[in-house]
């Protein structure tokens, strides 16, 4: 089973007050043995076996606040798991140019600040190898492209590039999104994630939410 950093830090604080109880129990013993065999004409000061007990309580008290911190941790990042689930089947679109393939075709959007006389789309795969291109849209705006892959293409991660230019050259900026379902809901370090197509990402990283239905 995976151990998420919130699981991590639980056990740290418990190791923490082990390790403190064990202390003050030495401590005790200590003292004990002292009072035990001091001189009655040379008695032990208190001011430092006073100052010894300030000292365990701040400790104790700093760990009951941790433990508080990380159960309030916990608590949060149930809650963020629980909400993530409502992503589960629906389509996302992320501003990134990877996409992995879903039923083996791969979903992207590009947008283009201006009018193009010619927009390049080239498809790379994980080793930088281009598998496919071919010309796009070249009007200003937002654009829907699919790659169907070949029979046979591996499931891998693809990445889109744009490459757009007017007619006297001058190249036109652009900006490429990604779309996938989201199939599963992930913890990873303590963050939750989201799983679409290959690709883990925060659901902060969401900038557009599509409801489908399962077989489109």
């Amino acid at each position: 089973m995976e151990v998420t950093a919130a699981t991590q830090s639980a056990s740290g604080a418990q190791n923490s007050q082990k390790k403190l109880s064990e202390d003050f129990d030495n401590f005790l013993v200590l003292l004990t043995t002292q009072l035990q065999y001091q001189d009655p004409l040379d008695p032990l000061d208190s001011n430092e076996f006073t100052q010894q007990l300030v000292s365990f309580t701040g400790v104790e008290q700093a760990i009951t606040t941790n433990k508080n911190l990380e159960n309030l941790i916990a608590q949060t990042n149930t809650q963020n798991l629980s909400n993530a689930v409502s992503y589960l089947g629906k389509e996302i679109t992320l501003e990134t140019d990877r996409v992995g393939l879903d039923k083996g075709k791969a979903k992207w959007e590009f947008s283009l600040e201006t009018t193009s006389k010619e927009t390049k789309l080239v498809i790379k795969d994980d080793d930088g190898k281009v598998v496919h291109s071919e010309f796009g849209d070249t009007e200003a705006g937002l654009h829907e492209f699919t790659w169907e892959a070949p029979e046979g293409t591996d499931p891998g991660i693809y990445q889109l590039e744009v490459t757009a230019k007017t007619a006297s050259d001058t190249e036109v900026q652009s900006t490429i999104f990604s779309k996938g379902i989201v199939t599963s809901v992930e913890s990873y370090g303590g963050d939750v994630l989201l799983a679409s197509n290959g690709i883990l990402t925060h659901p902060g990283n969401i900038l557009a939410v599509k409801d489908i239905k399962p077989d489109a």
